[in-house]
């Protein structure tokens, strides 16, 4: 381990931003007693970026094995960070994967090949158990492992266990820019940042939406940005409702060019047994300084359409709604390397919150001195070109 500075202004490793992998990051490294400063823009559990909300898909159905492998070990990683904080963050409901791009039988192979606890229904068998869905005639996936991650309450946790393990919080902080030394460490400049003089020997950028504009001094993957639109339904049917019975499941939906996800809201929807809807691929190409937060009527029109055909457990009409922004490369995969100094944990294509606390594992790992987190999210990986598996969500 690096030997702590001996002054109040230099950490072990900084980290910069308090998303849910940064934060996830900078209670890790504090957890190994690590110093270690977490330095964020706005606050942490603000809706400015990817990490904000209650509702977040955890799924173990991925049809890449990699990433299979790697949600087991994201849910030994939850297990960890529940512990720590004393909090339930993983709420299991299960989920159904239907339509023919979701491939429910390629699915049901991998899973059956990690030993992940899984069923492959009939449509009808599926319609029996879960009426509240309208599904295609194909076969249906469901493994009850999957559920609701509460995303706000995750950023809250890894923040303040990360204090209580001894890392200091900079909120309302914006690092403008990073000056290297020639003694190897990391200048942050920044408004409240020059007059301190804060350095660290390592810094961890986790800056989702920020990043493509950071400055960093080396080439990123080509990286996009985009706004997606999130609706909330209330259930309308009594045998339905959430205090009735268990609560209904998390779904993956995508034949033809339609890509649907659902899954219980938490608290984003205001109480009551709401259910979460949103379309992928509807996402409007934006960068994080120029977002609109507006919601695009043609896409809470286009929601509210699926609902009325797929979901006839729901009242059609969104009592909430809200925008995120994805960051992604051209293959979904995350980009979570090193470069000297500094370690890049971003971006997570839309799928990471699911991964949170074993991102900021690996991305502690890196900071104290493991050279790759895996190849596959090197910087310089090679051409990334398209996605040979679907990794939304």
């Amino acid at each position: 381990m690096m030997a702590p500075f001996a002054d109040s202004d230099g950490y072990d490793v900084a980290v910069i931003g308090a998303g849910l992998a940064g934060a996830a990051t900078a209670w890790e490294l504090a957890r190994r007693g690590v110093a270690t400063l977490l330095v964020e823009a706005f606050h942490p559990g603000h809706r400015q970026g990817s990490s904000h909300g209650s509702s977040r898909i955890f799924r173990r159905s991925y049809a890449d094995p990699l990433y299979v492998e790697l949600t087991g070990q994201a849910a030994d990683c939850w297990d960890e960070l529940e512990s720590d904080a004393g909090t339930r963050l993983r709420h299991r409901v299960g989920m159904l994967d239907f339509g023919t791009r979701r491939d429910p039988v390629r699915l049901a192979e991998q899973l059956a090949a990690a030993g992940v606890p899984h069923e492959l229904l009939s449509a009808r068998e599926a319609a029996e158990r879960w009426p509240q869905l309208r599904y295609d005639g194909g076969p249906v996936l469901y493994h009850p492992d999957a559920g609701r991650l509460d995303a706000d309450a995750t950023v809250a946790a890894c923040v303040e266990r990360a204090v209580a393990h001894g890392a200091e919080l900079r909120s309302g902080t914006r690092v403008s820019r990073l000056e290297r030394l020639p003694s190897g460490q990391v200048r942050l400049h920044g408004p409240g940042l020059d007059h301190a003089v804060v350095r660290a020997e390592r810094v961890v950028v986790a800056a989702g939406a920020w990043l493509p504009g950071f400055g960093l001094p080396f080439r990123l993957p080509p990286l996009t940005v985009s706004q997606h639109e999130v609706f909330h339904f209330r259930r309308r049917e009594d045998r339905w409702r959430e205090d009735s019975g268990p609560e209904w499941p998390a779904f993956l939906h995508a034949a033809g060019l339609l890509q649907a996800y659902g899954l219980p809201s938490g608290a984003d929807g205001g109480g009551g047994g709401t259910f979460k809807v949103g379309l992928s691929g509807r996402g409007r190409s934006t960068t994080a300084g120029t977002r609109s937060g507006v919601v695009e009527p043609l896409v809470r029109h286009a929601v509210s359409d699926y609902v009325r055909h797929r979901l006839p457990g729901l009242d059609p009409e969104p009592v909430a709604e809200s925008s995120c922004l994805i960051t992604s490369t051209p293959t979904r995969d995350f980009v979570l390397d090193r470069a000297g100094s500094l370690v890049i944990v971003s971006a997570c294509s839309g799928h990471g919150a699911k991964f949170a606390p074993l991102l900021g594992r690996m991305a502690a790992d890196l900071a104290l001195g493991k050279s790759v987190a895996h190849p596959r999210f090197a910087l310089s990986s090679g051409p990334r070109t398209a996605p040979r598996y679907q990794h939304q969500m």
